[in-house]
């Protein structure tokens, strides 16, 4: 009985010293295998053996692509106190497993270190415009100071990014209130150029217009005429003189602006004298008006040759020979 025992447990160490010569190692990954604390080799994905009992895992070592987000807060050259976040991606390099474990012990500091000491050596020579600007020239620094010195340690920096800028609140405030106050300047602009541009095409507009309403004025004022002197010669040939017709087409007129102004209901215009008598009133005057003008005209032709006379008389009239400035 107790030999079965001892054979049931010696099986069992057996099996277990048996199985335990076996691991796997996972796809983009390394195991580190030591053999009495020296490392022996590193081994890559798939089933792999190791001797039991001198043999053992040291470690493994990811071999994926890693990020590491670093934010650091540091001063500008215009004194402006801003937080960035720089990201960086990084890898082991397969072929130097080895130093990726045993020369560096904790990657994550290291790397933020020299994060830490490249941008607040390149942030204070740059205004905070300018950070905005060139955030891709700062990754581009970040990244080859940190491919120089982890190269050595088996890193491979893939890339670096700067993701993030944040300024204090009082400077985004100030920077919002800047940028709103460009914008209205340009919606300003824009909105005269606008008004301009219409204020032209109207005054353009306008222009055509009075110059059609003035042609159609004077289209209509040549055609009154015509109508007046064919009215004037259609009297005459009745027996009725210029004067008389003259009149007559004025108290025509004088009705028809009555009946024009009685046919808008919404006129306020009230013409004097509107009294019955006024149309003949109106006629009577005009005639004698007519008939005065004719006889003044009538009695300054007959003063004419008078005057035109009386002035050669005194013109031939002799000089005086004591004072020829004086005639007699």
């Amino acid at each position: 009985m107790t030999f079965e025992i001892s054979f049931a447990i010696i099986g069992f160490i057996g099996l277990f010293i048996f199985f335990s010569s076996f691991f796997t190692v996972k796809q983009q990954s390394a195991v580190v295998v030591e053999r009495f604390g020296k490392f022996l080799s590193v081994r890559n994905s798939g089933l792999q053996i190791k001797i039991p009992v001198f043999d053992r895992i040291a470690g493994r070592v990811n071999l994926k692509i890693q990020q590491l987000d670093v934010i650091i807060e540091t001063k500008t050259q215009d004194n402006v106190f801003i937080k960035m976040k720089v990201s960086v991606q990084f890898k082991v390099i397969q072929d130097k497993v080895y130093d990726a474990f045993y020369k560096l012990e904790y990657p994550h500091d290291q790397i933020t270190a020299y994060v830490f000491d490249v941008v607040r050596a390149e942030v204070p020579k740059l205004k905070l415009d300018d950070v905005f600007e060139r955030k891709d020239d700062i990754a581009i620094a970040v990244k080859r100071e940190l491919n120089d010195a982890m190269m050595t340690y088996g890193y491979d920096i893939i890339n670096t990014l700067v993701t993030d800028i944040d300024p204090d609140i009082q400077v985004k405030n100030a920077m919002n209130r800047i940028n709103a106050a460009d914008r209205e300047k340009t919606a300003a602009e824009f909105e005269a150029e606008s008004s301009r541009i219409r204020i032209v095409a109207k005054a353009k507009a306008e222009a055509e217009s009075k110059r059609l309403q003035g042609q159609g004025i004077a289209d209509q004022r040549r055609e009154i005429a015509r109508g007046l002197v064919e009215s004037v010669e259609v009297l005459n040939n009745v027996g009725i003189n210029s004067q008389e017709a003259s009149a007559l087409i004025v108290v025509t007129q004088h009705y028809d602006t009555l009946q024009a102004i009685g046919a808008d209901t919404n006129s306020n215009l009230i013409l004097l004298p509107n009294s019955p008598q006024a149309a003949t009133d109106m006629l009577n005057n005009m005639v004698a008006s007519f008939a005065a003008s004719n006889q003044v005209g009538e009695m300054m032709k007959r003063k004419t040759p008078k005057i035109e006379k009386n002035t050669s008389r005194f013109t031939d009239m002799p000089e005086n020979p004591e004072n020829p400035d004086i005639t007699v």
